[in-house]
């Protein structure tokens, strides 16, 4: 009995075990197809949405507006045989997304978090910047790869449909991408190649990437290092022939909880050390005197130092610092166009070692009425060298050097900050800067007109305020029989405009007459203007009261400066009698004449003796729709107009 119990034992073991063997064993021919990824000889993006969830209030009458939180991941995955430096990719967001947070990456244009992307936007890898290769890491998935965990606020696409990006690429020189796919209904992936027809100008067995060329360039160069601290030089240097900063205002993220003990040749804008000594600072360097620290916020602003400061022992002494925030075109003054300061930064633990260094992300700069800049996060170069303190013909090498590339932009919905307006020999009225030409208020609608196109004007209204315009332009409309509308046009808003007038016109050449007025309430130091015109250009002979001359590498350009001495274009003053005059504006003037000889068959009347763009201390002014027209009725001669006009005002103010 125990021997047959047994036996039977034993073929239910038997048959258990092959049944099991059966259930595991794989057909031929029906293995798990491999990951995408592992057929990309090249760089592998993929974006997967992972959930998401309606956001309160619930908009059921426009869900078009509706607000949903999504989750979603960028994985980026280097199968090159090549290390992938500074990688940058772009994600296409078509869904007005507000992005809240996202790891292992900073925004590469320097927006900070949170920040709406619903343009599209590229990010830059942080603070693992560069990617291996599977080869010298034995395919370490962990160097060779990147995951983005990305959270934030879609508008209109709820469940069943999934929010996806348009496109995603790689967009690092030397790379093409192809249409992305679609893997399921969320995930949307792509291998990227090398470009053939791509040269690049970096070898392999370069440690760092080369240094780029740009508008404006930061450097940032530790100097010194200790375990718990550094000191740094930033030097911000102007490439840009039309580039220009006043009051330079330059901002960043420290992204390690760092703060500012000391610096030289700058200062924060606001000193404040509060969220260092009730943070978590405080708590870490408890015998740390942080009275005598500088700033704590996690972006700092920072602001050059005047002119007086230049020698201070302790705030200065820093070579091409203390220039009150001006940094010139190269074609200026070379000297002027870099500005430098040292920061002496503190860092906070786990990045307690002297070898341990990182620069602060999302870099920003801008001036008073200047060029909009948009900056790139901060690339690993070669170490910057400078001369020797000590005076010896050798240089001294940094501990490590990064560098911030800026490039001029003009950001959508941002209006200019100086204007143009056009006049002509052959024709009495002015044709003025356009309505809301630097902006508008918001609530205009009751008051002026957004919409309407400025009156015309006499030539004596533009030595007036706007606002003190309204019967001279009114009384000059009802003279010609212009319309006016109800309500009249809002102003034009801007702090600088500058009047082109064409003076001459004869058959061996013409004159223009430019005049600069200054609305602001500040003056400009070593002002700067730049004419641009089309097919008369070339024959620009001379600038009277100005010094001018045309700009290498810049077509059809005319730049024009003050003279020394005469570099100073004042601000708004009181007039005379202030009570009863307006406030006149600062003005700068001078003719400018040209030869047709290299130029034959301009029609100067016809449109080629107006500028196609204007420049006023880099920033490109709004120009008029239209021109003054060359066949339009005189009313007279000027003397009988402003008699007549002056009568109108007259009576108009009785």
């Amino acid at each position: 009995m125990t021997a047959t119990i047994r036996f039977f034992v034993f073929l239910c073991i038997l048959f258990i075990s092959g049944q099991t063997r059966a259930q595991t064993r794989t057909p031929a021919g029906s293995e798990a197809p491999a990951p995408a990824s592992d057929s990309c000889d090249g760089v592998f993006l993929s974006y997967t949405y992972k959930t998401g969830k309606i956001i309160p209030p619930t908009l059921k009458s426009d869900p078009t507006r509706q607000a949903y939180r999504f989750e979603s991941t960028l994985f980026v995955l280097n199968n090159d045989l090549e290390e992938l430096k500074s990688w940058r990719v772009f994600v296409g967001f078509q869904h007005d997304e507000h992005l809240v947070s996202a790891s292992n990456v900073v925004l590469a244009d320097g927006t900070s978090l949170p920040a709406s992307v619903g343009n599209g936007s590229v990010f830059a890898g942080y603070p693992n910047a560069d990617l291996k290769t599977g080869v010298e890491t034995a395919g370490d998935l962990t160097q060779m790869s990147v995951q983005v965990d990305l959270v934030g606020t879609q508008f209109g696409i709820g469940a069943p449909d999934v929010p996806l990006p348009n496109n995603i690429s790689l967009v690092n020189d030397g790379w093409v991408c192809p249409k992305p796919s679609n893997q399921g209904k969320s995930v949307r992936q792509v291998c990227c190649s090398r470009d053939p027809k791509f040269k690049s100008n970096v070898t392999l067995d370069e440690e760092f990437l080369p240094r780029q060329d740009g508008d404006l360039t930061i450097m940032y160069d530790i100097i010194r290092t200790y375990e718990s601290n550094y000191w740094a030089q930033v030097t911000i240097a102007n490439h840009n022939p039309l580039g220009r900063l006043d009051n330079w205002r330059l901002s960043w993220d420290w992204m390690n909880d760092e703060f500012i003990f000391a610096m030289k040749g700058a200062y924060p804008s606001v000193v404040d050390t509060s969220k260092c000594v009730f943070g978590k600072q405080g708590e870490f360097y408890k015998d740390l005197d942080f009275s005598t620290a500088l700033n704590c916020d996690r972006r700092p602003t920072i602001v050059d130092l005047p002119l007086a400061k230049t020698n201070d022992t302790n705030l200065g002494m820093i070579p091409y610092c203390c220039r009150n925030g001006t940094i010139l075109p190269p074609a200026m003054d070379p000297s002027k166009s870099i500005s430098a300061f040292q920061i002496n930064v503190f860092k906070m633990p786990p990045d307690l070692n002297r070898s341990i260094l990182s620069p602060p992300q999302n870099w920003g700069i801008s001036g008073r009425l200047n060029p909009t800049y948009k900056c790139g996060p901060p690339v690993r170069v070669s170490p910057s060298q400078y001369p020797d303190p000590s005076g010896l013909l050798s240089d001294s090498a940094a501990m490590a050097s990064w560098q911030v590339i800026c490039n001029i932009t003009k950001p959508k919905g941002v209006s200019p900050r100086c204007c143009v307006s056009f006049s002509a020999y052959y024709n009495e009225s002015i044709i003025p800067c356009p309505t809301c030409a630097c902006g508008c208020p918001a609530n205009t609608d009751s008051t002026c007109s957004t919409k309407s196109p400025a009156l015309f004007l006499p030539s004596q209204a533009l030595l007036i305020p706007f606002e003190n315009r309204t019967t001279l332009s009114t009384a000059w409309a009802d003279l010609h029989h212009f319309p006016v509308p109800n309500p009249l046009p809002c102003g034009d808003n801007c702090g600088v405009s500058i009047n082109w007038h064409l003076f001459t016109d004869y058959r061996g050449g013409w004159s223009a007459r430019i005049t600069i007025f200054n609305w602001d309430e500040f003056s400009f130091v070593d002002w700067f203007t730049a004419i641009e015109l089309g097919k008369a250009a070339p024959g620009f002979e001379a600038v009277y009261s100005f010094n001018g001359t045309t700009l290498n590498g810049v077509n059809n350009t005319i730049f024009m400066q003050g003279l020394p001495g005469l570099n100073y274009l004042v601000a708004e003053t009181d007039s005379a009698n202030p009570q009863k005059d307006p406030r006149v504006p600062g003005k700068q003037q001078s003719v400018i004449s040209f030869t047709k000889k290299l130029t034959p068959g301009v029609n100067i009347p016809g449109g080629d003796g107006f500028p196609t763009k204007v420049f006023f201390n880099g920033e490109e002014c709004s120009l008029p729709k239209v021109l003054p027209k060359s066949n339009s009725h005189r009313f007279g001669s000027s003397v009988l107009i402003s008699v007549i006009l002056a009568v109108a005002v007259f009576l108009a103010m009785q």
